[in-house]
């Protein structure tokens, strides 16, 4: 296929701020960096109970839909070792009802008003 011909009365519109095209391909390019990664932020959670925590522990923990150990640590900064005694002994007092027992994961729920087990 032959080249194009620009038309000769035609004018093209000039671009007003001339930039220099982008090289395609080949060259020197900078090798990449290897990132350091992310950076997690230390959790100071409370390996034993205060006064404080227990009570919200008692008086919330038994109204969330879902109840599991992971649920626990994150909201009331606790650590899972100690969420996963708790929930058994809130268990073991009929105020949670557990749904399914997995070696790993224990799911609890609330326990429905006037169900005694």
């Amino acid at each position: 296929m032959p080249p194009k011909q620009q038309q000769k009365g035609g004018k093209q519109p000039q671009k007003k701020t001339q930039q220099k095209p982008k090289p395609s391909g080949g060259g020197k390019a900078k090798k990449k960096k290897w990132s350091k990664g992310k950076v997690r932020d230390k959790l100071n959670n409370l390996a034993l109970f205060d006064k404080a925590t227990y009570d919200k522990f008692c008086k919330e923990v038994p109204s969330y839909k879902l109840i599991t150990p992971a649920v626990v640590s994150e909201r009331l900064k606790i650590r899972a070792s100690l969420a996963r005694r708790a929930l058994k002994e809130l268990e073991s007092k009929g105020l949670i009802r557990e749904v399914l027992k997995h070696h790993a994961q224990v799911i609890y729920t609330r326990a429905p008003k006037g169900d005694e087990h």
